[in-house]
């Protein structure tokens, strides 16, 4: 058994769960996937155990590896807090989430916002699906993030809406009367997928799942690639290769939510709030003249 464990290489360790694989923890980290990948083999060195084994295309923790993520939750917990205490953190970095179906048109106003009210602060971003940035809020590793809300269940502030539309490759034909719909979705839970169903489905319309994915950029390529249609917020662009159908059931809009960790200043909330307000306030005064 090791003498020590490295709080760095632990962090890592944590964020590979957080962020779902060795990718995406080594965007999140700003790190490269193979400085995240020696991080991961030099615990396992020191504790001389498997600590990650591949599961098909994917990452899995083994028994071991579950056992080290809890423990590494309680020392990084005790080892940031005793940091506050001493009164080191005061330039701490402030971590922003966005869903992936926002983050092109929502973080770059939010991120020269967050610059301009706090110029001494890192400003670092995550961007994940929404329900798993919902967890990483409740557990203080994001300090606020922007979220999808389908029903309005999700905690935080109400910032805006965005409208929902169907998405498929130009030239893409709809199926015959009778026969199913090819839908492209996110793998559950996914708040539009099921919108879909439930408007496809009050029309008495068959659906089969053609194709699924973890991330936006499967999802899109799933339907440029001509397998079926997919639902998606409108935040701006059409994506390259998808035009808009008109001719599927409309399908409203979704909420989009604001929610921060237990504990955040109220100027970091308030800062945000003010940026999103102002970026959906001036996306409703375009449309209202385009109208």
């Amino acid at each position: 058994m090791a003498d020590t464990l490295d709080i760095i290489q632990l962090r890592t360790f944590v964020a590979i769960d957080e962020c779902g694989g060795f990718g995406r923890a080594a965007v999140a980290l700003h790190l490269s996937q193979p400085t995240v990948s020696q991080h991961v083999r030099s615990l396992e060195k020191r504790l001389q155990q498997l600590l990650v084994e591949r599961d098909g295309r994917r990452a899995k923790f083994t028994q071991a590896g579950e056992k080290l993520l809890a423990e590494a939750w309680r020392i990084l917990a005790v080892h940031d807090e005793a940091l506050a205490r001493l009164d080191v953190t005061r330039a701490r970095t402030i971590v922003v989430g966005s869903t992936e179906t926002a983050a092109e048109q929502v973080l770059p106003e939010l991120l020269g916002t967050m610059r301009r009210a706090f110029p001494e602060r890192q400003v670092q971003f995550h961007i994940d699906r929404s329900t798993r940035m919902t967890d990483a809020v409740a557990k203080g590793s994001i300090d606020l993030a922007v979220v999808l809300d389908t029903g309005s269940t999700v905690a935080g502030v109400e910032v805006g809406e965005l409208p929902l539309n169907w998405y498929a490759a130009p030239g893409w034909q709809a199926p015959a009367a009778g026969e199913p719909v090819p839908l492209v979705a996110y793998v559950e839970p996914c708040g539009m997928r099921q919108r879909a169903l439930q408007e496809l489905g009050d029309i008495g319309a068959r659906v089969d799942i053609a194709a699924e994915s973890g991330s936006l950029e499967g999802v899109i390529a799933a339907a440029r690639a001509g397998l079926g249609v997919a639902v998606l917020p409108t935040g701006g662009r059409t994506p390259d290769g998808l035009v808009v159908r008109r001719d599927f059931p409309d399908l409203g809009r979704i909420h989009v939510r604001l929610i921060t960790r237990r504990g955040l200043e109220s100027e970091v909330e308030e800062a945000a709030i003010s940026s999103l307000d102002g970026f959906f306030t001036a996306r409703r005064y375009v449309h209202a003249v385009s109208a």
